[in-house]
């Protein structure tokens, strides 16, 4: 046993240190970008928010709104391949995720969709990505899809980072015990603060010209800045996208049942139920109504740019440049 005592902080440690600012207005503001990628040599340009691999949210519905404004999606991994066939040979799939898990059945559907469809894009998900197994199936998945943007995750600590770059993922999910309807930290006292996280990850991964994706714990604008401002190059939302018109799952009169994927719902819905040797790690909330995801976005892009002109960055390229945090008490 040990004890590390060094500060680690969340989102609602820290704010932004405004600058003074010769940024252009908030219409000028750049948030698209393009990230060559460091092992199937593609490119992505995109503004680089990306919709979770919920059941709920990750949705064929969801993906062709997103691609509209030129933002990504991971697809959830409960379709069939015929289903998947015929959305990923559609144009509004060219900024979605194939997803998959790490059971071999997951990786034979794939082999059979891309049989029919190239698949260009995939997102390999599991809750624990620091494990030999996991390591494993990334060598197995880069092995065969060469050419294939591949993000994989999720890890919160650097170490894992650079090995599963190493190992040949472009992008890296960082994220553990963060989501809004995860409850690994209180399950499992596991979990490590996602400022901080994005903070030593993106260092890792920079380093080895990787790419990292923060997924959980926003819950504003604000959030997503400072997400950015600590150096993710993407970001991926569950709960804030929760709720639109484009989510799938059940709805009641007070809006949508969202949960996240380790919960007692998910794995009776998906896993005859949760297994005897296991504990569910997810939250089950009802998420009133929001309307069409656009309006969502819209605020979010609004915050973004706003973000930019306090601090003097042209661009979100440019933000985590920009960015001075400052240590806040929080706010009870």
């Amino acid at each position: 046993m040990r004890i590390e005592n060094d500060v680690k902080l969340d989102f609602e440690d820290v704010l932004i240190r405004p600058k003074r600012s010769d940024a252009p207005s908030r219409k000028n503001v750049i948030l698209e970008r393009t990230f060559k990628m460091p092992h199937s040599n593609n490119t992505l340009t995109c503004i680089p928010i990306c919709a979770s691999n919920f059941d709920t949210v990750g949705s064929v519905k969801m993906a062709q709104a997103l691609v509209k404004q030129n933002l990504l999606c991971c697809l959830h991994k409960f379709y069939n391949s015929c289903q998947l066939v015929n959305f990923f040979a559609s144009d509004s799939s060219r900024n979605t995720f194939y997803t998959l898990g790490i059971k071999e059945a997951d990786f034979e559907k794939l082999n059979v969709v891309n049989y029919q469809i190239p698949i260009k894009r995939i997102c390999l998900d599991a809750a624990n990505a620091n494990t030999k197994f996991f390591v494993q199936r990334v060598q197995q998945l880069r092995e065969k899809y060469k050419d294939a943007i591949i993000m994989a995750g999720n890890t919160c600590v650097p170490e894992m980072v650079q090995e599963l770059l190493l190992e040949g993922v472009d992008i890296i999910k960082i994220g553990t015990g963060s989501g809004s309807a995860c409850i690994t930290r209180l399950m499992t006292g596991c979990g490590y603060p996602q400022l901080s996280s994005i903070i030593e990850c993106a260092d890792a991964a920079h380093g080895l010209n990787g790419l990292i994706c923060s997924d959980g714990g926003c819950k504003t604008s604000g959030d997503i800045a400072k997400a950015f401002g600590g150096g993710a190059d993407f970001l991926m939302l569950g709960g804030m996208l929760a709720g639109t018109e484009e989510c799938e799952g059940e709805w009641i009169e007070e809006g949508l049942k969202f949960y996240g994927m380790s919960s007692k719902e998910a794995q009776e819905l998906h896993y005859n139920g949760v297994p005897d040797y296991a504990v569910a790690e997810g939250d089950c909330q009802i998420i009133p109504r929001k309307g069409p995801v656009e309006k969502v976005i819209k605020d979010i892009l609004g915050g973004l740019r706003s973000t930019c002109t306090y601090v003097g960055s042209n661009s979100l390229k440019d933000l985590s440049k920009c960015t001075t945090f400052i240590r806040v008490n929080r706010i009870k």
